[in-house]
């Protein structure tokens, strides 16, 4: 698979199986007996409705401080740009499609058009970072969404009855329509993984060549840490261990979607913010959905389209998406997991999950 200055909402705001990933940086300083210390830099942000953990390995703190100087100016510039419901760009946008005019984008913005059109197509859907009239109509276009309450079923079915889809955009260059007024973008669902991507470019270009960037549980990583790779943890959806851990290739990108960050609960219910947009409710079935994938952009969306598929269908949306390393876990905590995966992935608990390795 989204969160709150840029609250990303998914559908996930701009802003997790398995869910919400966090590094477990441990030996970081001594690589073996003989080996000499190199130096690892750490720090958290607050941006994009999330925490943001930076971790940079062997580098001197000066160019490591000028690189966290950098994402931070970047993910500030891409909160006020692409904010959901606040005066952005991207309000300007919609507000813009509502009345029938077309846009000019400029090139981020026609990159980020173009790939949610893309996601939404090869997913049947599933991904549709149109439906931001249900998301803010269910209370997730907020800072506080803690009391709310849902909806009218009235009003979910009318805001459905308008059946706002990607495929409803009409791209040509850099100029952007819409043939239904209907459309709302929420770029929520792949904004942060997006913002992953460029924070590590950004990194790059001074030099970094071993770093983690981690939004709220939408992770890349480039290098490693010295001679081993970096070894990355997935947290238990209902629970506050590590239910797995895995070895990281070079440069890839981990992202869950989960039901439990941005979630309220009324009546007992659980009511969190991955919207079905074929029921217009928040999506049942599964409890997260994680995805490796070579870029966060595509594992974050890829891990939106895989929840909102549930148990059932996963598997043929993530080869639509041409994901092979992806995993669910389902609302009666059974663990449904590619191959591929796993392949790769450690699950830590005593007593192991129940498991479903698929093709």
């Amino acid at each position: 698979m989204n969160t709150q200055p840029l609250t990303f909402t998914h559908h996930k705001p701009f802003a997790s199986f398995v869910v919400k990933f966090f590094i477990l940086c441990c030996a970081l300083l001594t690589l073996n007996g003989c080996e000499q210390k190199q130096p690892v830099y750490q720090q958290q942000l607050l941006s994009l409705g999330t925490l943001i953990d930076i971790t940079i390995y062997g580098v001197d703190d000066k160019t490591a401080q000028a690189g966290i100087k950098d994402v931070e100016q970047l993910l500030e510039r891409l909160t006020r740009d692409w904010h959901a419901w606040r005066p952005s760009k991207l309000t300007e946008i919609n507000r813009k499609l509502a009345a029938g005019e077309t846009v000019t984008l400029d090139a981020e913005g026609e990159f980020l058009m173009r790939k949610g059109i893309e996601k939404s197509q090869r997913s049947d859907g599933l991904f549709n970072p149109a439906i931001g009239k249900l998301i803010g109509l269910w209370g997730f276009h907020s800072d506080d969404w803690s009391g709310n309450k849902p909806p009218a079923e009235a009003e979910i079915q009318t805001l459905l009855a308008g059946n706002p889809q990607m495929s409803d955009l009409v791209l040509e260059g850099n100029q952007l329509r819409s043939t239904n007024p209907a459309v709302e973008l929420d770029l929520g669902a792949y904004a942060k993984g997006y913002a992953i991507d460029i924070a590590l470019d950004a990194l790059r270009k001074r030099g970094i060549k071993n770093a983690i960037v981690n939004a709220g549980g939408n992770l890349r990583l480039i290098g490693s840490k010295g001679k081993r790779p970096w070894r990355i943890g997935i947290r238990d959806p209902r629970g506050t261990g590590v239910i797995a851990s895995l070895d990281a290739h070079n440069d890839e990108a981990v992202v869950t979607s989960g039901d439990y960050e941005r979630y309220f609960e009324y009546q007992g219910q659980r009511y969190h913010h991955i919207t079905d947009p074929r029921t217009g409710h928040p999506a049942r079935g599964a409890i997260a959905a994680t995805v490796i994938a070579a870029d966060g952009l595509t594992a974050d969306g890829a891990s939106t389209a895989l929840f909102i598929a549930g148990p059932e269908h996963w598997r043929e949306t993530a080869r639509g998406l041409g994901i092979e390393e992806a995993m669910l876990i389902d609302d009666k905590g059974v663990v449904h997991i590619t191959k591929a995966l796993m392949q790769r992935i450690h699950f830590e608990q005593e007593t192991a999950p129940r498991i479903e390795v698929v093709d």
